[in-house]
């Protein structure tokens, strides 16, 4: 079936944005000089962007090329936390230098693991008070709203360490990365980027009632994921369109960009954005942001928010995107085809994976609604919502609705203008802020259930099932507005533009008395006490420094198109050990590849003899023979097992979509990983985490020839890293040599020295000798 609608449409090149009003493609500069008397050259017009001013402010370089970056603020939640401070702390951390927002929106319900998640919040307020930090309790506010409430203003960045850190719609570029690059802001480093493409987001038109931000957010996100077009790109949100939506939809259509795979966002700001700093009482934070009267976009997203429909994102990605109406009037096709991609990426044979079975009476009716975290736990959208809901039953049968406010401050304004009391009388059951949703730490739906939810995911298991145990069920992602109206016809997929409602969305009166009374805000504030250490706090082990020469055993090769994060490392019952290194690296590609961990524990065996000098082919006969192999190769004759790093390498097409956790790279490197190869990562932050943690990020054009536990040889790699990595020579040690070539793509210098050390922490420890 053919996914087709007209509402977002991409520019073939780059364009021109004249007064923020008239886009002219660079094919037709004749046209722009006679509409500007002065034309600027497009590397001047470069410079007319928002993110260029913004970039250009917080670069501490003297290279607009090469950006070293400090931010203004940092958050994190309490998967990330720990570690991120551990890691820190064993390379000198005295002080949190920025403010720094620990948030317990992830681990909240202490329900899994005993007192784990527990003892990683009493740490956290510990390094909140020993280092200067802000302190987030559990059930206050999810990390990103309570961001845009308290810290996010115009002209600002913030560096966060979940995948999802997007303030743009309050004129912050907020960037989210793995922990290593938050160590590096704690630490007075930089974040070094290259001069990322700026992308124009066009809006005109203003949205339909019962169209919400999710339904924009989602079209967009279908145009432009598969294509690659925003890829590690800034989407800048321009257009007249802008001013038709309020700030806090904004919010709703800006935390989705991370699912586009761009870097990072930023809008620009008229008096709704002022209006919503003042109503939080930091008017000071106000500025105006918007484009010079000339500026150039590397490409252009041309949005028309009048013609977009209700819209949803089937299993299992959120750019299988399709208007609800037309996956109504062809639900058989659809729904099969689903069902045949689904059991691929499922790829277990224990398991039927259905969808055609949710069709009765021709409709398509699910079990579940949810409408939570920093997408759709927004104040708008639960309101909107509750305008739908009012006066209606969810039912008494299968089909339930939970509803999930974003912050404290949000559920008082939604307690006071009844907004909650509607839910309620519904059916509908009210929980506090909390992200378990949205990678399945809550409502876990029932096996083979279907949940529509507005949140930011429906990756596989993202809704807490577990295939290894045969269970499986699967999320639709879906706008609040079309929750609630399925709510409301019983579970049956309706889009909310289909009933007449009258909405009741008043403007919010922030009260922040939830947040004086219960958040630590220590910052500049630093007191004599110890970290509160709980036992499954464990500290990083430790990682060997780069070899001249390295040997490494293929311990999974993965042929999928996309490997996500999810796959990597799984999220849910899984994050409850994220503070312990060796724990966590148990669940390693559990759920892609069971035996993974098994053979990587195999050669970190031999790669730990060797650093304490035992020769690893006295323990490893075969290792014996892969040297002797080895040393047919020309100029590696004498090439010494001591002195030679082993280690287990990752093959992956596209890994690392999604999440900005470290742990699908750090875990890996706690089995021993050394490398990870692909066709291409699928983000930055990912391929960020690989070297953070020591391992290289090779890359490989052509189908591997190697399999499952062959080895691949690398002479002079610290050679290679300081050289020429557009071809470097490497060798499938199986029953025969068979040379092969990898690359890597541009690495920074501090790059090449953290890979070099073996890890941040090892790059840490050297720069203070």
């Amino acid at each position: 079936m053919v996914k087709t609608y007209d509402s977002v449409k991409l520019y073939n090149s780059g364009v021109y944005l004249v007064d923020g009003k008239e886009i002219v493609p660079d094919t037709e500069t004749e046209k722009l000089s006679s509409m500007v008397e002065f034309a600027p050259t497009k590397e001047d017009a470069k410079k007319g962007t928002i993110a260029y001013s913004i970039l250009e402010a917080h670069n501490t370089s003297d290279n607009m090329d090469k950006l070293k970056i400090k931010f203004d603020a940092m958050a994190s939640h309490d998967i990330t936390y720990v570690g991120i401070i551990q890691t820190a702390k064993a390379s000198g951390l005295e002080k949190f230098p920025i403010p720094y927002v620990l948030t317990n929106c992830h681990n909240t319900l202490c329900a899994v693991g005993g007192t784990i998640n527990e003892d990683d919040h009493m740490f956290g307020l510990s390094a909140a008070k020993k280092y200067g930090g802000i302190y987030v309790p559990p059930h206050i506010g999810v990390i990103h709203q309570y961001m845009r409430e308290m810290m996010a203003g115009c002209g600002k960045m913030i560096l966060g360490s979940d995948s999802h850190t997007r303030y743009g719609a309050l004129g912050t570029m907020a960037i989210g990365e793995g922990g290593g690059e938050l160590v590096k802001q704690l630490l007075c480093d930089t974040y070094d980027v290259d001069y990322p493409d700026v992308v124009g987001i066009y809006l005109i038109g203003k949205p339909n009632p019962g169209v919400g931000p999710q339904d924009i957010a989602l079209a967009i996100i279908g145009k432009v994921f598969k294509c690659g077009y925003v890829k590690n790109k800034v989407m800048e949100f321009v257009g007249p369109g802008v001013s038709n939506l309020s700030t806090d939809y904004r919010n709703g259509i800006d935390v989705m960009t991370t699912e586009t795979t761009c870097l990072t966002s930023i809008w620009r700001t008229d008096e709704d954005t002022k209006s919503y700093l003042t109503a939080h009482r930091r008017e000071d934070d106000y500025k105006e942001l918007n484009p010079a009267k000339v500026a150039y976009y590397d490409g252009m997203v041309y949005v028309d928010l009048s013609e977009v429909k209700p819209m949803i994102a089937l299993p299992f990605h959120p750019s299988n995107v399709y208007e609800i109406e037309t996956l109504n009037e062809n639900l058989e096709e659809i729904l099969r085809e689903i069902e045949v991609e689904g059991a691929k990426i499922i790829d277990n044979p224990n398991i039927e994976f259905k969808l055609t079975d949710k069709i009765v009476d021709g409709k398509l009716k699910v079990e579940q609604g949810i409408i939570a975290g920093c997408a759709g736990g927004t104040y708008s959208s639960i309101m909107d919502a509750a305008s739908i809901i009012k006066g209606k039953s969810c039912g008494n049968d299968e089909f339930s609705l939970s509803v999930y406010p974003s912050s404290q401050p949000v559920m008082m304004e939604l307690v006071k203008n009844g907004a909650i009391s509607e839910f309620m009388a519904a059916g509908a059951t009210i929980r506090t802020a909390f992200c378990g949703p949205c990678f399945g730490a809550g409502d876990t739906p029932a096996n083979g259930a279907l949940s529509i939810r507005h949140t930011t995911r429906n990756f596989p298991n993202r809704e807490g099932s577990k295939p290894g145990n045969g269970q499986i069920s699967s999320v639709a992602l879906m706008d609040a507005r079309s929750i609630a109206a399925t709510a409301a016809n019983g579970g049956f997929i309706t889009p909310a533009t289909s009933l007449d409602v009258e909405y009741n969305c008043p403007e919010i009166k922030f009260d922040s008395t939830s947040y004086d009374n219960r958040v630590y805000n220590g910052y500049k504030v630093f007191k004599e006490n110890e970290l509160k250490y709980g036992p499954n706090i464990k500290d990083w082990p430790k990682m060997s420094e780069l070899t001249d020469n390295i040997l490494m055993q293929v311990a999974s090769l993965i042929t999928d198109e996309v490997t996500t994060t999810d796959e990597l490392i799984p999220s849910g019952e899984t994050s409850s050990y994220r503070s312990n290194p060796l724990g966590l690296a148990e669940f390693t590609l559990s759920r892609r590849d069971p035996e993974y961990v098994s053979r990587a524990k195999v050669v970190n065996k031999l790669e730990k003899a060797r650093v304490e000098g035992i020769d690893p082919t006295t323990i490893d006969v075969n290792l014996f023979e892969v040297f002797n192999k080895i040393r047919t190769i020309e100029g590696s004759n004498e090439v010494n097992p001591l002195e030679t790093g082993l280690g287990s390498v990752v093959y992956a097409v596209k890994p690392g979509d999604g999440s900005a956790r470290e742990q699908a790279a750090s875990c890996q490197r706690v089995l021993g990983g050394i490398a990870n190869i692909a066709r291409e990562y699928a983000t930055k932050r990912y391929r960020s985490n690989l070297m953070n943690w020591g391992m290289i990020p090779f890359l490989l054009d052509e189908m591997p020839e190697f399999e499952v536990g062959d080895y691949i040889y690398v002479p002079n790699i610290k050679n290679m890293l300081d050289g020429n990595m557009d071809k470097i020579p490497a060798y499938i040690i199986g029953k025969e040599v068979k040379a092969f070539n990898l690359h890597i793509a541009n690495m920074t210098s501090d790059e090449k020295s953290i890979v070099k050390a073996g890890c941040l922490i090892n790059h840490n420890r050297n720069k203070r000798k």
